[in-house]
């Protein structure tokens, strides 16, 4: 997926969940964060990040955080971007589970839930929800970063699908290429790692995917080992 032109500058801190303050040619401006989770490892001061310049009625700022350099690679922060871009990945044939599907809808509500695809084949539902995943400890891409209410329930109506008769997966895309497997993150909810892997044994389908990131681009990359724990700590076990 193409970017726009990116602004350089120096973050700052977070102001709120959805709001922070950046430097851009020496000069503060307010940035919309268009992420909702912790990001303690990418929202540090001092790290250099670019904005992409949004205009519109109603908005208060006039740039949405993008990329963050985090040390040794460039990590994109939008959590918008995902969903989008397993929709061209999926299109252009480049995801391997679902080669051979076409996209039927996207933002599909089902039960009371939304989720973020639904392909179809040859008559063949598959309802798809797509994750966010910015945390990476010890190479291992993590989500959540903070309690998800909203995962867990995601995690149920994917189960619902599979027993009504369709295919159904959840897909972590890693906003990074920094990864070298993915696994569900206790620690911060143990809750959803519960949900995570009852919808496995349900026959809900996982997959992971790192990104490679560019300052002109972002595109789905290489495909990750999903782990039913992560390594580092099992959390409660659940």
């Amino acid at each position: 997926m193409r970017l726009p032109p990116l602004v350089s500058a120096v973050f700052q801190r977070r102001l709120n969940r959805f709001a922070g303050q950046a430097l851009v040619d020496g000069r503060p401006v307010l940035v919309h964060i268009p992420n909702s989770g912790r990001l303690r490892e990418m929202l540090q001061a001092g790290r250099r990040c670019w904005l992409a310049t949004r205009d519109g009625r109603g908005r208060k700022t006039a740039y949405d955080l993008a990329l963050v350099d985090v040390g040794h690679a460039l990590a994109s922060a939008d959590a918008r971007l995902p969903s989008r871009l397993l929709t061209e990945a999926v299109e252009e044939g480049r995801v391997g589970p679902f080669r051979g599907w076409r996209v039927h809808g996207r933002e599909v509500s089902f039960g009371d839930s939304r989720l973020d695809l639904l392909l179809e084949r040859s008559g063949r539902l598959c309802w798809v929800e797509v994750k966010s995943v910015t945390l990476v400890e010890g190479g291992i891409g993590l989500f959540p970063d903070a309690p998800s209410a909203r995962g867990q329930r995601h995690m149920g109506a994917l189960v619902q699908a599979v027993r009504r008769g369709h295919r159904a997966a959840v897909v972590f895309v890693v906003q990074r290429p920094d990864a070298t497997a993915f696994a569900p993150h206790d620690r911060a909810d143990p809750a959803f790692g519960r949900a995570f892997r009852l919808a496995l044994t349900e026959g809900v389908e996982a997959y992971a995917y790192t990104c490679r990131v560019g300052l002109d681009e972002v595109l789905l990359a290489d495909p990750l080992p999903v782990l039913p724990f992560y390594p580092g700590g099992r959390g409660d076990g659940g």
